[in-house]
């Protein structure tokens, strides 16, 4: 048994959970922040058997896609300001972040 733990951005999540119950996966979702651009992102847990991984990481891979966007950045404060960038850059944002985790255990009460 492994434990998917699937960090996806928001723009991703509703196609990504209409996908995982499409093909019979349950999946808690909980709401998250990325720390680097402090967006939205829906942190999914999914617990499945070893044999169901490599179908389960597929539909993630499907259903995540990565894009470009235009961010302007934070000014620092009380920072070093020699490396600061005053004006917006294109950063590639989105995709799947995924870890898959051994289960000792698992109940559902």
């Amino acid at each position: 048994m492994k434990l998917i733990v699937a960090v996806v951005q928001d723009q991703d999540s509703n196609r990504l959970s209409a996908a995982l119950t499409k093909n019979d996966f349950r999946a808690t979702k909980l709401a998250s922040t990325g720390g680097f651009l402090r967006s939205g992102n829906t942190t999914f847990l999914i617990g499945t058997d070893d044999s169901l991984v490599d179908k389960l990481l597929e539909i993630i891979k499907d259903n995540c896609r990565s894009r470009d966007q235009m961010v302007a950045p934070v000014s620092p404060m009380g920072g070093n300001a020699d490396s600061y960038i005053p004006y917006p850059v294109e950063v590639e944002v989105g995709g799947a972040t995924v870890f898959v985790l051994p289960i000792e255990h698992f109940h559902h009460f």
